[in-house]
């Protein structure tokens, strides 16, 4: 019996692989169809946001966050706006804060929809897709309601909100969450206990707390491997430490867990957003400082001086303090960090954007080596990436 030896090829994964999702490069060196290496080539959508950011006021540079993770684009500006409102010591009113914390869990949904339904396409089940989009359309509305966006919305600023919840919106909300629990149901029907599905994602791309802490793994990465650390217990910001909800945590580090947990964080989110819905009262939905907050609609009306002033706020936007700020939020992915520096003008003097994605992409040899070819697109997909913030 003759023996055939495989040696080892270089090959390239993406950018134009339809299990790339985006501009995914991956060189790949392979013997047979075992992994022997994986080269992630980072910077094809590279758009130089921090530099950008730097040539911006604060209001013109915001819509940029929208455009990291153009997945949970709410969660992106959020970030950036607590690094303002820390670097500037601003308070923000309650109905501000329990929007956001709704709008922040809206987000969540969105993201893990995305992930968990493009994941099961990449291994073959596209009906839990097509299911899925149905009920995310319904929440691209909500976010149109209140920005006029269904994506780039362009809504949590620093101080509060853009504008006030519409009349009705919030019993919709209410309804949405109602009715989408069975959806989940149905899509774990099809998934969780499938013969293929398992077959897949089980015992594949385990990640181990070693491995998670040496790579800086947070989010779904780091809590399928076991730690418990989700930055809205462990740091609370907004509603967060006034409500009740679980965070799920993994026991295998595997693909699989980072399904389950995706599917029991969706669950919380909705707690989470009907115990927000019952803290929803009347007042101010921005700050009414008036160094960061605009004039209304009818102050401009009365005089040409808010009329002034109103122009001069959006066109040369306001003075920072001169300050420095390190703020990190639990985004749908994990940690989102914002290292925001002033020099007292009115653009930010360097802004650091400290991606989630980017962490665990730098991992993917790692969790990759002696698997095979086909196990490659499983790891990646449960890796929920987005380029447009690890490119930045």
């Amino acid at each position: 019996m003759t023996l055939i030896s495989f040696k080892v090829m270089q090959i390239n994964f993406g950018p134009q692989h339809p299990s790339a999702h985006g501009v995914l490069r991956l060189v790949l060196a392979i013997r047979g169809e075992i992994l022997m290496k994986v080269d992630p080539h980072i910077g094809l959508l590279h758009r130089g946001t921090e530099k950008l950011l730097e040539q911006k006021t604060v209001l013109k540079g915001l819509p940029y966050f929208d455009r990291l993770d153009y997945v949970s684009m709410m969660a992106q500006e959020h970030t950036f706006s607590l690094s303002i409102e820390k670097t500037c010591a601003l308070t923000i009113p309650r109905r501000g804060t329990v929007i956001r914390t709704i709008f922040l869990e809206i987000t969540r949904i969105l993201n893990h929809i995305m992930a968990v339904t493009t994941h099961a396409m990449d291994v073959g089940a596209l009906t839990p897709f097509l299911w899925a989009f149905e009920e995310r359309e319904k929440l691209m509305e909500f976010y149109e309601r209140v920005s006029g966006a269904r994506m780039h919305a362009n809504y949590i600023r620093p101080g509060g909100v853009a504008m006030d919840l519409p009349l009705g919106l919030s019993d919709d909300i209410y309804l949405f969450c109602k009715n989408f629990r069975p959806r989940l149901d149905e899509i774990e029907e099809l998934l969780t206990t499938n013969r293929i599905w398992q077959q897949r994602l089980l015992n594949i791309g385990i990640v181990t707390r070693d491995i998670a802490e040496q790579y800086g793994f947070t989010g779904v990465m780091l809590r399928s491997s076991g730690v418990a650390w989700d930055l809205r217990k462990n740091e609370p910001y907004e509603l967060y430490e006034e409500i009740n909800f679980r965070v799920p945590i993994g026991r295998y580090g595997d693909c699989y867990d980072r399904f389950l947990l995706r599917m029991e964080e969706m669950r919380q989110s909705l707690f989470i957003i009907n115990q927000a819905l019952n803290l929803l009262e009347d007042g101010e939905f921005k700050t009414s400082d008036r160094r960061y907050s605009p004039p209304t609609r009818d102050e401009t009306r009365q005089s040409m001086e808010y009329l002034i002033q109103h122009f001069k706020y959006y066109a040369e936007g306001y003075a920072l303090p001169k300050n420095n700020s390190y703020t990190s939020t639990e985004t749908p992915k994990g940690e989102l960090g914002v290292y925001f520096v002033s020099d007292g003008g009115n653009f930010p003097y360097r802004v650091k954007i400290r991606s989630p994605g980017y962490y665990h992409l730098s991992g993917l040899d790692c969790l990759t080596a002696g698997y095979l070819l086909s196990d490659l697109v499983t790891v990646v997909g449960s890796m929920d990436l987005v380029f447009g913030e690890i490119d930045r």
